[in-house]
């Protein structure tokens, strides 16, 4: 197996892990995978083609769809709402 597989496999592993923290305990592992997820996506497309890098950006979207419409909602300018354990 190559290595951005390798690393793929280990930043699945690294969001389950981050998933099971409580809600702010994520924050900050999140963001650090969600900040490496594009370039460990776009090494996966380079090594192994478009399909590998598809099925990989489905993976992640999936994983990650609430923080990214929370993002596409400020980003937009459009209210977005916290969940309630981060609310004060």
């Amino acid at each position: 197996m190559s290595t951005p597989l390798i690393l793929g496999c280990l930043w699945v592993l690294a969001a389950a892990a981050t998933a099971m923290l409580p809600m702010r305990r994520q924050m900050v592992p999140g963001l650090a995978l969600l900040a490496a997820a594009p370039v460990l996506l776009v090494w996966i497309g380079w090594m192994h083609g478009w399909l590998w890098l598809a099925i990989g950006l489905f993976a992640f979207l999936s994983m990650f769809r609430n923080p990214l419409l929370y993002f596409l909602g400020r980003a937009t300018g459009r209210q977005a709402r916290l969940p309630k354990e981060l609310e004060k």
